[in-house]
């Protein structure tokens, strides 16, 4: 059985993305469910590409035991095809990811905030140290909501 494949995205893949990611990992890893979900993340934009994620966020992801390596990366036109859900962190992400993607694309685009109704998952970019971790609790609640629907994939 292929497994489903979910994509995070936000602007720049150093926050809010990879909180996401690392909670739905920690949540597959859990349940014993590795093997049927791949999750990656990436970035609408490219300011930075090859960096880390933002030290908050690793210390976040350490503390919450869900911590793994990781390099910002732009999304790119197969990443279209290759991945069954596409969620994007905010409504800009969202354009964006509608306007990115190829014709022949097959994911399912949406805003990650999606079982709550839709909305936006702030950027913790500019915020404080609490700002992280209170986005990480949100984006795990939400990785909890959307669980059922993967798994129906």
């Amino acid at each position: 059985m292929r497994p489903t494949r979910v994509l995070f995205v936000c602007l720049g893949n150093i926050c809010r993305s990879p909180l996401a990611e690392g909670a739905a990992r920690k949540r597959a890893r859990e349940r014993g469910e590795e093997d049927r979900f791949v999750f990656d993340s990436a970035a609408t934009a490219s300011y930075h590409e090859g960096e880390r994620f933002d030290p908050r966020v690793g210390e976040v992801l350490k503390k919450h035991d869900a911590y793994f390596e990781h390099r910002a990366r732009r999304i790119r036109p197969d990443d279209f095809r290759t991945f069954d859900w596409i969620l994007a962190m905010d409504e800009e992400n969202l354009r964006d990811l509608e306007r990115l993607a190829p014709a022949d694309a097959r994911a399912r685009i949406a805003l990650v905030t999606e079982p709550w109704g839709g909305g936006r998952i702030t950027d913790p970019y500019y915020a404080d140290d609490w700002a992280c971790e209170q986005t990480y609790l949100e984006l795990a609640d939400l990785i909890e909501h959307w669980w059922p629907r993967w798994q129906e994939d």
